[in-house]
């Protein structure tokens, strides 16, 4: 009869290990399981997912497809009536070219002149035109659309046109400020304002060899601009951009290369129509961003309303942050120059011109009701008449103290005559005596009598008008030193100054209207309200 062997310690403790590995095993089975199961999960939801993707974009595909399919089938069926309409008015400005050729005529109008160089297509003669009729630019620039109309090929036409400037640009030619003008002019009428924004679904107006013909050009060109470096002025920045947008060249040239001309030439006001134009995408927020850390307000007010970003930017709280930020510039300006006079002067600029780009930038967005300038307005005025009364008093304590006052029939006093003293009586010594040399003044004789005399004091010559279409700026921002405050240029109308140079507190309702475009301009030149 067998036994079992007794129970030991050992036996059990050998048992439990046993169980404890099977355990284990069992434990990493399930894991193991669990992760499998949720993995096959996972690429079974991901599978379902890109085949409902997919078949999404097969049934978009589809619509497309067909779409395109009808568009097509549309250009061809229009294209013997297009193509019958090109004919004809080829052959009608061909027989008005011929005309022109074989009875040419001096007429004098502006008009008539455009439309015969568009039809010759005479660049060179059409930029000579527009430059001699510079002080004609209001009907000038309403006739070159038209006169554009005219031609066969304004694309070619204006192209070439650019093609002669950018040309003389390597050399020390003369004149290239006026022909960088009229460029300008022709581009805008080629390309106008509101051809800038993004055409979905349409393809461009010129044909693929004018496409890379412009290419060309524009990237030749950026080398010059590269070889200037500071050299490049605000309005041949803007004219390149205008160029770029126009002719659709943005993938043509680093993102980084444009929007460094967007930032560096923020305060042109058409800039920011054509930052929006250019399309930076998501960035478009981060280059506001920048020019508000820049300090630069208004421009920044600007360029969201133009992207679309005002949500994001709220224009109201830019303008008050400017607002406080002006203020406190010209309070260091004054602490700085410690309350000196020019250091008052500076200070007062900076406050005034701020107050001008607020209330310029509130008109123009249609701000009243959500940010009051009744405030402002007035403290303008006060401004002005500080400016005014200080400059009549530097101006009648510089003028010498022993000029005679006219009488109200001279030409240039309206006052009562002055009492006139009589000649002393000779003396026999060589030298004067120290009353001759200083007479005391007569007691008939005041200095309101000597003074009487009305005299026209006229504004300084850095407070001058620009032309009718000099482009604006939007104004100076609160980093700016006083030396260059002094110097900005105001366009407000000439009628409009006051003996300060500076326009009078009536002068905002009806400011210089602001042309789009001033190629021409060869340094920077703010707007009026907006200094």
């Amino acid at each position: 009869m067998s036994t079992d062997p007794p129970v030991t310690a050992d036996r059990v403790q050998k048992f439990i290990d046993d169980l404890e590995t099977q355990k284990a095993i069992i434990s990493r089975c399930t894991e193991l399981f669990t992760k499998l199961t949720n993995d096959f999960d996972s690429l079974q939801n991901s599978l379902s997912q890109k085949s409902q993707s997919l078949d999404s974009k097969s049934l978009s595909l589809s619509s497309s497809f067909a779409q395109t399919l009808e568009s097509l089938s549309q250009r061809e069926s229009s294209l013997p009536d297009r193509e019958s309409a090109a004919a004809a008015r080829v052959e009608t400005l061909k027989a008005a070219a011929l005309a022109e050729f074989g009875d040419p005529k001096c007429s004098t109008q502006i008009s008539e002149t455009l439309k015969s160089l568009s039809r010759r297509m005479d660049s060179a003669g059409l930029v000579k035109f527009i430059v001699s009729k510079r002080k004609e630019s209001v009907p000038l620039r309403e006739e070159i659309s038209v006169a554009l109309s005219e031609t066969v090929d304004p694309h070619r036409l204006v192209l070439e046109a650019f093609e002669d400037f950018v040309s003389q640009k390597t050399g020390k030619t003369l004149g290239l400020t006026d022909k960088r003008w009229a460029c300008g002019m022709l581009v805008h009428a080629l390309f106008p304002e509101a051809s800038w924004k993004e055409k979905k679904g349409e393809g461009p107006e010129f044909s693929r060899s004018i496409g890379k013909r412009a290419a060309e050009l524009v990237e030749k060109w950026k080398t010059h601009l590269d070889i200037e470096g500071e050299g490049l002025t605000p309005g041949e920045a803007v004219l390149f951009l205008h160029m770029v947008v126009g002719f659709q060249l943005k993938e043509r040239f680093d993102e980084g290369f444009l929007r460094k001309l967007v930032l560096d030439f923020s305060s042109r006001r058409d800039m920011a129509k054509l930052f929006a134009a250019l399309g930076f995408g998501n960035k478009m927020g981060d280059i506001i961003d920048e020019l508000i850390k820049n300090g630069k307000e208004i421009e920044a007010v600007y360029f969201a309303r133009a992207a679309g970003l005002t949500e994001r930017f709220p224009p109201v709280s830019l303008l008050k942050s400017y607002l406080q930020n002006s203020k406190k510039n010209a309070t260091t300006i004054l602490k700085n120059g410690k309350f000196s006079t020019a250091a008052t002067e500076s200070s007062k600029n900076v406050e005034l011109n701020s107050i001008r780009a607020i209330i310029k930038c509130v008109e123009d967005h249609k701000l009243e009701s959500e940010f009051s300038t009744e405030f402002l307005r007035k403290r303008a005025t006060q401004l002005e008449k500080v400016k005014s009364d200080r400059k009549k008093s530097s101006s009648a304590a510089g003028k010498p103290q022993n000029k005679r006052s006219h009488s109200a029939g001279s030409a240039r006093g309206g006052g009562p005559p002055a009492f006139r003293p009589a000649k002393e009586a000779k003396f026999s010594s060589p030298y004067p005596s120290f009353h001759r040399r200083n007479p005391a003044p007569s007691a008939q004789q005041s200095p309101a009598a000597r003074y009487s005399g009305q005299y026209n004091y006229v504004g300084q010559n850095v407070y001058e008008a620009p032309t009718a279409y000099a482009s604006a700026a939007y104004g100076v921002t609160h980093t700016q030193s006083p030396a260059a405050v002094t110097q900005q240029h105001y366009s407000h109308p000439v009628e409009n100054l006051g003996v300060s140079g500076y326009a009078t507190s009536s002068g905002y309702g009806s400011q210089t209207s602001y042309g789009a475009y001033d190629y021409g301009s060869s340094g920077y030149q703010p707007s009026s309200s907006t200094q």
